[in-house]
């Protein structure tokens, strides 16, 4: 009897983690059917989402429960990738209209949120389960999108495991060589203040930069002399 018990324990489990997996595709298409129908122009339909907010809470009860391991990288990544800029939208609306995040007290690090079975912070997904688990990768900084104009802009479509490599180049690229996000006028070179809160994450390869010449088109003079512009928290809403 106890042997019959311990098999449907086992198969139990076993049932539950293939579910568990299995929520992971569904939860990567639904987000990008999600970000195509309310992202635009690198802007939220925050106003949109607001008076109805059915599919991003059926998202975020998705991914509850859905378990990604960091040994297979990509997927982990793109799930909690997916699921910050998710829970970013979802902190704005529960507290729109609103001017900027900051003006919600604890936006980023007190509000928690549940994923991946745990409880956490915008900065614990940042922080914690991106950047400590993978030290070596500064183009978080372009995808994890904190609904403010100063940030990379976000997408309107999911990270998906299978297209993340392609995608992290892609908004790198895309910041770096975005004139408003570098400000170069001869040797004096304007910067994000992303590069210097982060600065050690960029750092690792060489100097700040050597990292930006690495995807910048029109490579930054030798002697740049780099400054930081201030950051602009303004709401990034659909106009």
């Amino acid at each position: 009897m106890r042997t019959r018990n311990h098999l449907f324990t086992i198969f139990f489990i076993a049932i539950l983690s293939f579910g568990q997996a299995q929520n992971t595709p569904e939860f990567f298409t639904r987000t990008d059917s999600f970000l195509k129908t309310h992202v635009r122009d690198g802007r939220v339909a925050y106003k949109d989402i607001k008076a109805d907010s059915s599919d991003l809470n059926a998202l975020l009860e998705m991914a509850q429960n859905t378990s990604v391991s960091k040994e297979k990288a990509s997927e982990y990544q793109a799930f909690w990738i997916n699921v910050y800029n998710l829970a970013v939208i979802k902190g704005v609306v529960e507290n729109y209209p609103l001017k900027q995040p900051l003006d919600v007290p604890g936006f980023f690090d007190k509000t928690d949120y549940t994923a991946g079975g745990t409880s956490i912070t915008l900065n614990d997904i940042e922080n914690k389960l991106l950047r400590a688990n993978f030290p070596k990768e500064p183009r978080f900084h372009f995808v994890l999108v904190c609904a403010g104009l100063g940030c990379p802009p976000i997408i309107n479509e999911a990270y998906t495991p299978d297209k993340l490599e392609a995608q992290l180049e892609r908004q790198t690229i895309a910041a770096l060589n975005n004139p408003a996000f570098i400000q170069v006028n001869k040797n004096k070179v304007k910067i994000s203040q992303i590069f210097e809160w982060y600065k050690g994450d960029f750092e690792k390869g060489g100097s700040v930069t050597d990292f930006i010449n690495k995807y910048k088109t029109e490579k930054l003079p030798e002697k740049a002399r780099l400054s930081y512009y201030p950051y602009d928290w303004t709401l990034n809403e659909v106009e």
